[in-house]
């Protein structure tokens, strides 16, 4: 078992970055550290809005480098496959995009959280 930091994203937006449509994930906070190497990328169907919250019915579907996150621009709107731009969130560049052989059940949980797998 490889102790993993994961990141859950609502679907189908897990799948949108394993198959390379979804190349920055919007978020209204910054990373503690970059580059982050391996993130394990969870999609879930529950949007994890408090402290605490988590989603047994998570997938762990592809690792992921975050190599850089800056304040989003409108013009990265369509890279975030999103419906719209909004001020004051921060675009993480998501990079090494590596989709799992098997996608594999995994809890879901707010910000980054630490999970085991065999891969």
């Amino acid at each position: 078992m490889t102790k993993f930091l994961a990141l859950s994203i609502v679907a189908p937006h897990g799948k949108n970055i394993a198959e390379g449509r979804k190349t920055i994930e919007v978020r209204s906070w910054m990373p503690p550290r970059l580059p982050l190497r391996d993130v394990l990328i969870v999609e879930n169907s529950v949007y994890l809005t408090r402290e605490g919250q988590t989603d047994p019915e998570g997938v762990g579907v592809a690792l992921v480098d975050i190599d850089t996150a800056e304040p989003w621009r409108p013009s990265q709107v369509e890279a975030a496959c999103s419906a719209g731009w909004q001020p004051g969130f921060f675009a993480w560049q998501l990079v090494n995009v590596r989709p799992l052989p098997i996608p594999q059940a995994v809890l879901a949980a707010r910000k980054f959280y630490e999970v085991e797998l065999d891969l």
